[in-house]
């Protein structure tokens, strides 16, 4: 054999090794297999949709009628308020902020009737909800829609929009509506609100108090059964292009792996978490646009497993909350997550999306038990108990709901009724140490 002929002859050997080991590169994929793309479908919907109507919701009524204010959380009595309201019509907007200076003399006295949500709401979005004339209507948010039911100025009926809180945030837009609507208003729910609860007025700070049941309320513990949602549908849905997505199944969790973005559903958790980093951006949406696009992404994948309502906004962090209630109206908390949608934004594209991968089924009816919760006087008193409680720092107190999973059955979910406040920005919950003090520590 000549030296040319070893030369060729091993030449055409490097040339099938390196053949080989390029292949070997491009089809290796460790620990990694491809979603099954055979359900893919251009839409999925893992739940329902929902309309503005039912997501942005008030949360409580507070009714100052005879020298007493009266007070419900009852989602059946609100969302009644709220379909009349939807009959009326509203016009002639008008900022008067610089009007009034004690806000909570003007908004808590005698005929008035608060409708209170739980953060404040952009008027454009809630125009969907209310039929507002206005055509050059101004833009402001408003966490209270107060009704003069006595008002005795002129002939048409007034109801306020204001942002209630500290005394820079203060913000007042008068409106008018038919004194018709506002005497037939009076008969079906003003005259009858001695039927709810009394409440008792603790002043914050002279420009902001909060409303309190004076007696116990009776609330019940409770268990759910639930079901873990598809998170091959969530892979489906979230992702701009599932055919380019790589699943790997690990100890308790699943990760979905895009070009630019990874969902991560930890099964022991409970919890699915979609990030897509490309989409971080310092850019600022306005309130209504945050809100409107989180809820129609939301919309988009079906994502309204149970009863979530928006909850709270933060527009520096382009970031929304929608808080699970119960079916009596009652907020449902989680110290990981478990009963919050949180949406953060980028600028053209969702950012980080975070949510509890399941669905509540039917309660349990042999686990029901009934519990008498302190009143607000004594919740009250719980949180005076500590040095370092603040008052103007108190933002608010709701009765609520802690879910938790169930030690003896993972697919068990335990609703406990607890008091809740929300205490420089983040809501707490009250539980009593072994000598009847508080814990301040924040859920």
């Amino acid at each position: 054999m000549t030296y040319e002929s070893v030369k060729s002859a091993i030449l055409m050997v490097l040339v099938i090794m390196s053949a080989v080991l390029t292949w070997n590169i491009w089809t290796y994929q460790p620990n990694f297999d491809t979603m099954d793309k055979s359900n893919y479908i251009g839409e999925v919907e893992i739940g329902t949709k929902k309309e503005v109507n039912k997501v942005v919701k008030p949360d409580r009524i507070l009714y100052h009628y005879q020298g007493t204010h009266y007070g419900t959380a009852s989602n059946a009595n609100i969302d009644k308020m709220i379909r009349e309201l939807s009959t009326w019509s509203f016009y002639e907007f008008k900022n008067i902020s610089n009007q009034i200076d004690l806000l909570p003399d003007f908004v808590h006295a005698e005929g008035k009737v608060e409708i209170v949500f739980p953060d404040v709401v952009p008027i454009e979005l809630y125009k969907t909800v209310l039929s507002i004339e206005d055509r050059n209507l101004p833009k402001f948010k408003f966490n209270r829609i107060v009704i003069d039911v006595e008002n005795k100025e002129g002939e048409d009926g007034i109801v306020y929009f204001l942002r209630y809180g500290t005394k820079e945030e203060q913000q007042i837009y008068v409106s008018h509506v038919s004194s018709a609507h506002l005497k037939e208003f009076n008969q079906k729910f003003y005259k009858l609100s001695n039927q709810y609860p009394r409440y008792f007025e603790y002043k914050v700070t002279n420009f902001r108090s909060i409303f309190l049941p004076d007696q116990k309320t009776k609330m019940i513990t409770y268990k759910y059964y639930s079901h873990n949602l598809s998170s091959e549908k969530f892979a489906e849905a979230l992702f701009n292009d599932p055919r380019f997505v790589q699943k790997n199944v690990g100890q308790g969790k699943e990760e979905y792996i895009g070009e630019s973005s990874m969902l991560t559903v930890d099964s022991d958790m409970k919890m699915l978490s979609f990030v897509n980093p490309q989409a971080e951006s310092d850019y600022l949406k306005s309130p209504e646009d945050l809100l409107q696009k989180s809820i129609d992404y939301v919309n988009a994948h079906g994502g309204w497993t149970d009863s979530f309502r928006y909850a709270g906004m933060d527009e520096l962090n382009q970031k929304v909350i929608f808080r699970l209630y119960d079916l009596e109206g009652y907020p449902v908390f989680n110290e990981n997550g478990l009963s919050e949608l949180e949406l953060i934004w980028g600028q053209n594209d969702i950012y980080r999306y975070f949510r509890p991968n399941f669905g509540l089924d039917v309660p349990i009816n042999n686990e029901i038990s009934e519990v008498m919760l302190d009143s607000g006087e004594e919740a009250l008193e719980f949180l005076e108990q500590n040095e370092e409680f603040k008052p103007e720092k108190l933002e608010d107190m709701v009765i609520g709901y802690r879910m938790s999973i169930d030690q003896e059955s993972s697919r068990h979910l335990v609703f406990a009724p607890y008091w809740y406040y929300k205490y420089d920005n983040a809501w707490g919950r009250i539980v009593k140490d072994e000598r009847g003090g508080v814990k301040l520590g924040l859920e």
